[in-house]
Parts: structure tokens; sequence; C-alpha cells
């Protein structure tokens, strides 16, 4: 697997808000196919910055998808007006609306004219968890859930359609991705070592043990091993393999008696 450059951030601690613009991941972390920019993303954080406040996330879970040669992309079947920002440049959002009810966010990979994207599945919040958990019903122990899944994700960062095409490599965008402080990288999968690390930059920081497997309840190439998590980690989401919808049964009648009426 090519190696994707994810920073040149400087040595020392940077602020959680961001304000540093080398801490940003730059855009050419974005220029390679989404199945070698997917795992790299492990362990960086995404956070939204709203009237409300700033939430973050450290990414746990994330899977790839390759645009017009990917059958479970949403990008499979040519440039539509939702699909658009697929098309747009790297390092920009794409979120889209899904079942009705749930907003999903996506990072476009690969040159202008292309369509590879990234799915956000799951984070572990490390900044704003009183925010976060005002967004959220249900946080679970110890605030496992409140970003577990794409759209449970999306809710604590309240992330929706008005921050489509937002660019994530902007240190002015509300929504951006940036390389993780020493203290957020070394909660979840740093060892004792790790833990001790004061003042380490990124190429110095340990990553995390990452692991891989088939995409979630996709209907096409769902065997792809295109999901990758941080291994062991308890905001990963369960797997679940697409269920194909059966048929509904019609409904059917009783025979009617010799006077017209159906016996109940």
């Amino acid at each position: 697997m090519p190696v994707v450059r994810l920073a040149n951030a400087s040595s020392g601690e940077a602020g959680v808000r961001g304000e540093a613009a080398d801490v940003l991941l730059p855009r050419e972390t974005f220029a390679c196919a989404a199945a070698d920019v997917a795992p790299a993303l492990l362990g960086c954080v995404l956070e939204h910055d709203t009237p409300d406040g700033l939430v973050a996330v450290a990414l746990t879970e994330v899977e790839a998808y390759h645009g017009q040669a990917d059958p479970a992309s949403h990008a499979y079947r040519g440039r539509t007006p939702r699909n658009a920002v697929m098309f747009g440049p790297p390092g920009h959002a794409y979120v889209y609306f899904t079942y009705g009810m749930h907003f999903c966010v996506n990072l476009v990979c690969l040159p202008e004219g292309t369509a590879s994207a990234v799915l956000l599945r799951a984070g572990r919040v490390v900044a704003g968890e009183d925010l976060a958990r005002a967004r959220r019903t249900a946080p679970g122990p110890g605030g496992r859930d409140l970003a577990r899944g794409p759209a449970r994700l999306c809710q604590a960062l309240a992330i929706t359609r008005a921050q489509n095409g937002a660019d994530v490599c902007d240190p002015a965008s509300p929504l951006r991705v940036r390389w993780p402080t020493p203290a957020e990288a070394a909660v979840g999968h740093a060892g004792p070592a790790e833990a001790a690390v004061g003042n380490a930059g990124p190429a110095e920081q340990a990553a995390p043990s990452i692991s891989r497997g088939p995409r979630v309840g996709v209907s096409a190439a769902g065997d792809v091993p295109w999901r990758f998590w941080v291994t062991g980690d308890p905001t990963v989401s369960v797997y679940r393999a697409h269920a194909p919808r059966g048929a509904r049964p019609k409904p059917v009648s009783a025979r009617a008696a010799s006077d017209g009426t159906i016996p109940l």
C-alpha cells in the first residue's frame, strides 16, 4: 500500500482549535485513491466549529469508495447534482442525506474530474463532549456511541448538507481535518511509551494498529475490503452485511360467503 503523506506539522503540541495552518492535512494528502487515503486518516481529527461551539472527533473507522469504477459508489453511474462535489477538487466534504433522516460525510480524493471519496464512519470525541452529548440522545457507556456510525458522527458534529463542499484543508473553514495533538493520539491506541511523548510531531507519533474488512451494508461489491478501523477501539461501529429486502407478500383475502361477507 502506498505511503500517504499526512502533514508538515511543526513540533510542539498544536491547539485543539487548529489555529496553526500547518497542523491541517494538506490538500495533497487527498490527491491519492480513496483506498490509500482511508487508512492514513485513522487517528486524524475532524472538527466542526459552529455558533454553539466546537466538537472534534479522532477518526476510528473509515470506508473507501472508488467512483465510477466502484458499483457501490454514488458516482458509479456518473455525475449528478447530488454527487457533484465528488467530481471536484480533493480535500472537500461530500455530504449526503440517506434514509430520509440521516446525513453522512465523505472526504473527496483524487484530482478534479474523478470521484473517489472516503466515508467517515466513526470517531472518538476529543473536544466538545458536552455539546456532542446535547446533540446525541444516546451517548452510550463512557460516550462510546457519541460518534459511533456515520449518521451519529454527523449528528454529534452538527454536519448537514450546509457543509457539502466545505474545504477541510482551509484553516478558515469551520469544518476541517487536522493531525491530532500528542494527548489526543495517546488516548485509545497508544501504549505508555507513546503516551509519555510530550512534543512529538506526526512523524514521531506511533500509528494506530489498523484492521480492514468488507464494507458495511452495501448491495454491490460489499466484499471489497475497503473498510478500515482502529483495532480494538470501542467507538468502531458494528459490522452489518447488506440484507436485501425481500418482496412483500401480497395480502390474501378469505373467500367470500354466499351473502357477500368475508369471515373475520
